[in-house]
């Protein structure tokens, strides 16, 4: 964990949101054990927590924390979430809670966004079956995805897919990237699958202009080209196949909102 100052380890007793983005998402996290309540992290937070040492390769900032939690939780999650020292959108939460929660820390003045069953941005990655895998953040296969199913990637998605494949291989071993999961999710919606594969390339196509080195870079390439393969492997249905004549002609991904921004 992050080390944290004295007035921090007093605000997290007092139930007072912490300074550290990363430390704070621990906080909740643990609140929600403690309640019975599975909360995981996402975005930039997870990225830091699934790094070796909460260092990644590439470093990033990290402002507001993204959360997810299981279908049908939204309340619990307002409850304790409250409790926590945040204050809601309460007209936001009322029209979307069901799927999305949106907080404010009017300590950090920031965001605290949780996704309810799945995360629902330019695709839709179903977390709440998987959710218990990982002590503090969704599995890194949902975490990759939700990098990758973006579809206009900005420099920080690039970076945090780099980290991911510079610091997890890809297998089906209990410390590798499942390329077999992303594929079946990817065979199962052209959509993503058509999002993911144009990712890919421009992953491997800007790896140059990283700040990895010459032998990092070949191993994330690698990487890359092994889940491309293996999403290309997978067998299509019908339904896939069909859609795949249409290709490009029709829009295959949805628009996110404004306060929808990728964590």
């Amino acid at each position: 964990m992050h080390g944290l100052p004295a007035h921090d380890r007093v605000a997290g007793v007092d139930g007072r949101p912490l300074a550290d983005p990363v430390a704070e998402a621990r906080r909740l996290i643990e609140l929600g054990e403690r309640s019975g309540l599975v909360l995981r992290a996402l975005g930039g937070v997870a990225i830091c927590l699934q790094a070796p040492g909460g260092a990644p390769r590439l470093s990033r900032s990290v402002k507001d924390i993204d959360l997810a939690v299981a279908k049908g939780a939204s309340k619990p999650t307002v409850r304790l979430v409250l409790q926590a020292g945040y204050l809601a959108d309460e007209m936001f939460n009322a029209l979307r809670g069901s799927r999305r929660l949106l907080f404010h820390d009017p300590v950090n003045e920031r965001h605290l966004d949780v996704f309810v069953g799945e995360f629902a941005m330019c695709h839709d990655i179903p977390l709440t079956s998987r959710l218990h895998l990982h002590p503090l953040t969704v599995p890194v296969e949902e975490l990759l995805l939700s990098k990758l199913q973006i579809v206009k990637l900005t420099e920080n998605d690039q970076h945090d897919v780099y980290n991911l494949l510079f610091h997890s291989g890809i297998g089906e071993g209990d410390d590798a990237i499942s390329a077999g999961f992303i594929a079946a999710l990817c065979a199962a919606d052209w959509g993503l699958w058509r999002t993911c594969q144009l990712n890919i390339g421009r992953l491997a196509q800007n790896l140059e202009n990283s700040a990895l080195g010459p032998e990092e870079q070949a191993a994330v390439a690698g990487r890359l080209a092994e889940l491309r393969e293996r999403i290309d492997a997978e067998p299509k249905g019908r339904r896939w196949r069909l859609r795949n004549q249409v290709g490009d002609r029709v829009r295959w991904y949805a628009e996110p909102e404004e306060e929808a921004t990728a964590p």
